[in-house]
Parts: C-alpha cells; structure tokens; sequence
C-alpha cells in the first residue's frame, strides 16, 4: 500500500510540475497566424516584394462582395448600408460601392482639388470654359442627377470633385445604376480593403464576421444574400476548414490509439501512464518556444504536435519490454542504451528545420527537439517509478510466437536492396510531372468553382491582377510621381491596344509637385475670376453671389503649400497611396496594381524600354523562386543533418556494418516514399520533406530495435510486440490524415504512412536474421 500511494503522490507532482510552467508559457505564448513565417528570408528584391504584397499588399486585403436576391433598389439600399457600416468599423480601411455623397467631403480639402484634378492642364479658369460648364450645370439641375449636384454647384460649378472622385474610382469600376456598382447579371456590387494582413487569417476572421453581422443587420436585408471572396476569406476559409478536419482526424484517431493500446497492454492505468512522457515533452516544447522565441504560429503548434508523436514510441518501448516479475527501474536500464540513441537520432534528424532560417520551422524545431528530449528523459527516469509492479508480460503470446518464429525465416537477399533501388531510378526517370511543386496555389483547398466565381467577381469589379506588379523605381517619392505622370500616355496606350483593362498608378492620387505647382500657376487671382464668372454666367438662372464660395477655393488654393505623399496620408485616400510607395534603401518604389492582364509579353517589352527605371514583377514567379530557394536550403541542412546521423549511430553501435544495417533501412525506405508519390505524379512540396523527415525519425527506431534483436526467444517477441504497436499507432494516425481533403494534410498522412509501411519492412528484410 505505502509504494502504491509512494507511486500515486509521484504522480501528482509530476503534473504539478508540468501544470506551472505549461500554463505560464501558454499565457506568454503569443499565437501568430502569419503564413509568413513558413516562407524563407527574402534574397531577392523580387521575393522581398512578394513578401510585403501577399501580407500587407492592398490587393491581398481586398474583400470583393456582391449582393443578390432581391429587386435592384432594395440591393442599391443594401448596398449603401453596409459601406455605411464598414467605413464606421474600425477594421476595415476603405469601402467603395461607386456611390458618391457630397456630405461626407472634407471641406478643408476641397480648395486642393486644383491642384490634383487634371482640369487646368488642357483649359483654363477664363470666360469661355467657365460659360460652357455653367450652360452644362443648367442641363444637369434639369435632369435626375440634380439632386446630387445642389449641394456641389454653389463651390464648385465646374464639378472638379466629381472628376476627382471618377479618377480615384477603382481603374475599370463596373456600371452604375441607383448610384451604386451592378454587375452584369444584377448583383450589387462592392469592395472593402481590410486593415488586416491578408496572410492574417485570423484577423481576417475576425473582420469577415464584422463584415456579415453588420449584413446581417441591415433593415432591408430580407431574403437577400451576401457573397464574399478575396484572399482573406479564402485565408479565413482554409484555416477554419483545416481546424475543422484537424480535430475530426484528431479525435478519430485518439480514440483508436488508445483501443489498440488497451488491445496491446490491457491495463489502463499502463495506458495513461504512458501518456505522461509525452504530455511532458509538449509542456517543455511550449516552454522552450515561450523562451526562445516568445511567439509560436498556430501550423507549428500543429505540426509539432503531430512531430512529437515519434516520442509515443519511448514509454510504448517501456511497457512492451517489460518482463513478468522484473522490477521497472531494471528494464529500462536495459533499454536505455538503444533508446537514447533514438532520441538523440530523432532530434539530430529536427536540426535540419531549425537550421533552414524560416522562423516557422525553427520554431517547430525548437519545439519538437525540446520536446523529444523531454519524453525521452522522462521515460527514462520518471515513468518506471511510477509504473504498477504487475505487468502483463507480452512475451508468449501464441500470435507473437508466430509471428517471430516466421520473421526468423523470412529469406533476406543482399540483391534486394539495389534491385529496388534500381527500379526506383527507372520510375522516377519516368515521373510524370515536376519532381517539386513550387506553386503554393496547387496547396489550397479552396474548390475550383470558388476560384473561378473570384476569377469572374474580380473581372466585374476590375479589382487589380493578383498576379503582376509595375514597380516604379525613384531616387524619392517626388521621383516616382514624376516618372508615373510621364508614362500615362505609354499605359494608355497599351490599354488602347488591349494588353491589359486597366493600371492604377500612383499619380493617379497624387501628382508631382511640378505638376501642382504649374496647375496653381494658371489660377487667376480673385478679381480676375470674378469678372470672368460674371461672364460666363450672364443670361444663366445663376442667382447674384451664388458662387462666392468657389471664388473663395480658387483664392485659397492660390496660396496653398503642394501636397507631399506624408501630407496627403492624411487626406481620405491617402492611405492608398501610402501602400503604393515603398522606402528602400536609398530608393522609392511605387507599385502599380494592374487588372486585367491580357500580354505580358508586351508589359514586359515596354518596361525593358525605360532604363531600368520600370519593371513588370510577376509575383508567381517571384513565389517559385522563393519555394525553390527554400527547398534547396532544407536540403542542404537535411544533408548536415543526415550526415551527424550517421555519425551518431556509428559511434553508439561501435561498428560500421552495424551502423549501415540501422542507416540503410531508412534511407532506402525514404528513397521509396519518394518513389511512389512520384511514379503516382506528385510533384514534392515542403510538406512532403516534413513528413518525409518525421518518416525517416520513426524508420530509425524501428530498424535500430530489429538490428539489436536478442537472441533470447522471449526478447525478441517483445521487441516485435512494440513496433507493431508503434507501427500500427503511427499506421492508424497518419493513415486518418492521408484520407483529409485537404492537400497539406493529405501530404503528410500519405508520406508518413507510406515511409512507416516501408521503413517497418526494409527494417525486418535489412536486419540481421537470427543466425547472425
């Protein structure tokens, strides 16, 4: 009874001790859901582009929304309601649905508009253009528009701010009915830009659910629909399906661990013994990140869980090794040798990550190898004083017999090897398809015909191209705006020709101060443009003084200091063209969106043209080139890694012809996962070199454990008894995985379960037989 209650009261402290820390570095641990930290380090000023446009690019945080399901006014008033209720939310930047109220203008900017409006470059404020807008305003207060412009004639009679807001619309807006944006097929129209990232899906969440309650409580809504699309909802989609088939998977396959441990060891209090090592090493794998880095993303969490199931093997190893009678403490000294050289193999194998310079894998790095060495120890000098006395000796089980004697005899050619290795070249000679996937695109999950209903939303709204980039390049910003300016005539007429809808340049917002300061030249003073009005209106319904607040525009705008970019970031669109131009290193870039990309070549032939000073960046191009950069830096430190592995085993088992019966294994099974996925024609990504690592951690074991096979009968049945349970728990759970819909899911249950089929076989074919 006192060693029982000696074991329980063990027990407690040891959760106890795991339950302060955990819960210190769970609430210090602070959650990212950046995509980003899975991409390398920028080499390129390309790839640093990428990685700036796919995060913080206004086109990655652009919501496309359509409305449908009721009459075209009911939709008009929707619409208008919720750009109403977006502009008031803080989480959303910018909303535009091609309404135009003059009451939201900000009367202190509107004497600017002379300055910005291209009006005074091809006219002037004299008699004759003013008599021609003013007969024109006539026209207009007689027809249904009037009611729009009343409150604008009075300052502006020559309607700049009209002009203005037509030239900050999207480039290629859709048509206007009611006031607000239709599509073709009767849907209103809208776009949002968030302020979150859009490889934020988290934060995208958050602002999505905003976006549909506020739907949701308009007055008018009724039966009407939202439609939503963009990067961030298909960010926000993927996560949420992710977690969704994550915890199904989970379950599923939780609850058939521990039936086959129960099948396996018949005692439950064994089973949830064994589950304290484990438990211990992901409690001091989110100590270490908590320390190390102070961060985790949310995939690492994920994943390095998943890693450290390899560490399920230790206390399994434990429980099926222990002999009838044999106190714990003694078969785990006996067991020590070959385990520490499996944890130490698995955590050299995890080094490969954390050597890649991707904060995402280092992070998983940093907390798989933690966490192995913490399972590992704990196995060691924890869990056998707390295991019950009794024990269920699995040795002499009839099916386990069996199933030895047969292994005993399994024929073992020294030919097989190479032939497989032989016929694992021809086929992946023969491979269909690229040996590595390098389009991130090709991992979503989103269903193709939601991909081709924000093909066609973005074709309706002209929302800019995803895909290219024009990056202007200038000593400054004042450069950049210059050199935008100059080559509008150039982009329209490749937009004549038809190579592309539409650009949104940074000129566009803001011209050069060259430009302002020639537009405020041409303004007359008051007086002058006082007689000119009085001419222009004369014999025109125009009540006497009606047009002293325009006078009083024209005279403020005489004197006014031209707009900056760091002035103009605080006028209503400034923030857009903030996000155009980007600071370098003794450089300015601007970045103009493009829609509708229809010749790239001739894009490309117009840039070569300027000296350098444009550049047309593709960022797909872009993103392969950074996978590729990627992949080969993983392989280059999966290479070290592979070499300090062998190293390690070599020195363990003191024999080289040892060494290579433990290696071999595992490299030739690896070699066939490869092989298969290939001949099957997946082209590899980086999820697969994850999986194929954790693969090739739990193969090492596997072989280490058959090479080391007693000649004792009874021995050798409880070696083949824990890898089959650890064979059938890894089969079991990446078997789950490899059935998922979704494709980085699929990649590492497929591989994993691929490389334990074939690590468990090559291990029993490669192993010394019982005569040796």
């Amino acid at each position: 009874m006192r060693a029982e209650l000696r074991k329980a009261i063990l027990v407690a402290a040891w959760l106890l001790a795991l339950a302060a820390p955990g819960l210190l570095a769970w609430q210090n641990l602070r959650i990212s859901g950046d995509l980003r930290s899975f991409m390398p380090p920028a080499q390129t000023p390309d790839q640093q582009l990428l990685m700036e446009q796919i995060g913080d690019g206004p086109g990655s945080r652009l919501l496309l929304l359509a409305i449908s399901g009721a009459d075209e006014a009911t939709l008009a008033e929707l619409s208008r309601g919720l750009v109403a209720a977006l502009k008031a939310d803080v989480q959303f930047e910018q909303a535009f649905n091609g309404a135009f109220d003059p009451a939201t203008l900000d009367s202190d900017w509107l004497p600017y508009r002379w300055l910005l409006s291209p009006t005074l470059d091809s006219h002037t404020l004299d008699a004759a253009f003013l008599a021609d807008q003013l007969q024109q305003r006539v026209a207009d207060l007689a027809s249904p528009a009037a009611g729009l412009l009343k409150p604008l004639l009075a300052r502006d009679p020559t309607l700049e701010v009209l002009a203005l807001a037509q030239r900050w619309s999207p480039p290629k807006a859709p048509q206007v009915r009611d006031g607000v944006w239709f599509s073709s097929d009767g849907r209103a129209l809208l776009l949002a830009q968030t302020r979150a990232a859009g490889f934020d899906p988290a934060k995208q969440q958050e602002a999505i659910a905003a976006l549909q309650a506020a739907f949701a409580a308009l007055p008018e809504r009724g039966v009407a629909e939202l439609e939503i699309s963009g990067p961030g909802w298909f960010s926000a989609r993927i996560q949420a399906q992710t977690q969704r088939e994550a915890d199904r998977i989970g379950l599923a396959s939780s609850v058939g661990f521990m039936l086959l441990l129960l099948l396996a060891y018949r005692s439950v209090p064994a089973l949830l013994l064994g589950a304290l090592p484990v438990l211990s090493g992901a409690v001091l794998g989110l100590v270490a990140l908590a320390l190390v880095f102070g961060q985790a993303h949310g995939i690492t969490l994920a994943f390095g869980f998943t890693l450290l199931g390899v560490a399920q093997e230790y206390p399994l190893r434990v429980l099926s090794h222990r002999r009838a009678g044999e106190d714990p403490l003694t078969s785990v000294r006996a067991l020590w040798p070959l385990l520490a050289t499996a944890i130490v193999s698995a955590a050299i194998a995890y080094l490969a990550f954390l050597a890649s310079g991707v904060p995402g894998l280092q992070q998983l790095a940093v907390f798989t190898i933690a966490g192995l060495l913490a399972a590992g120890f704990s196995t060691r000098y924890l869990l056998p004083r707390v295991l019950p006395l009794r024990v269920h000796d699995v040795a002499g089980a009839r099916w386990l017999v069996a199933a030895t004697g047969w292994l005993d005899h399994v024929p073992r050619p020294r030919w097989l090897p190479w032939l497989l290795l032989l016929v694992g070249a021809v086929v992946l000679h023969r491979a269909p398809g690229p040996m590595w996937q390098n389009d991130l695109a090709a991992l979503t999950p989103v269903p193709r015909d939601l991909l081709q209903r924000d093909a066609a939303l973005r074709s309706e709204l002209g929302a800019p191209d995803v895909r290219y980039l024009l990056v202007l390049h200038g000593a400054d910003a004042e450069a950049v705006l210059a050199l935008s300016q100059r080559i509008e005539p150039e982009i329209d007429a490749l937009i004549a020709r038809g190579a592309l809808d539409a650009v949104e340049l940074p000129s566009r917002y803001l011209p050069s101060l060259a430009t302002q300061r020639t537009r405020q030249a041409k303004l007359p003073d008051r007086d002058t443009l006082a007689v000119a009005l009085a001419s222009a209106s004369d014999g025109l319904p125009f009540r006497s003084g009606l047009f002293a607040p325009f006078l009083d525009d024209v005279e403020a705008a005489r004197g006014l200091a031209p707009l900056t970019p760091a002035v103009f970031a605080k006028a209503p669109f400034g923030a857009r063209l903030a996000s155009m131009l980007v600071e370098r290193k003794g450089e300015t870039l601007g970045l103009a969106t493009l829609s509708g990309v229809h010749d790239a070549a001739a894009l490309e032939s117009f840039t070569q043209t300027s000296g350098g000073a444009l550049r047309l960046l593709d960022l797909k191009a872009a993103s392969e080139s950074l996978v590729a950069d990627y992949r080969e830096r993983i392989l280059r430190a999966l290479g070290v890694a592979l070499l300090l592995l062998v190293v390690t085993v070599g020195v363990a088992l003191r024999s080289l012809r040892r060494a290579w019966r433990v290696l071999a294994p595992m490299s030739l099974a690896t070699v066939l996962v490869v092989v298969v996925e290939r001949g099957s024609g997946i082209s590899l990504s980086l999820f697969h070199l994850v999986a194929v690592t954790l693969a090739a951690g739990l193969g090492l074991h596997y072989a280490l454990f058959f090479e080391h096979r007693s000649r004792d009968a009874a021995e050798a049945q409880r070696t083949l008894h824990a890898t089959l349970v650890c064979v059938a728990a890894a089969l079991l759970v990446f078997g789950l995985q490899a059935l998922s819909s979704l494709p980085v899911l699929r990649a590492i249950g497929l591989t994993v379960a691929l490389g334990v089929g074939f690590h468990f076989c090559l291990s029993i074919l490669m192993a010394r037989d019982g005569k040796d």
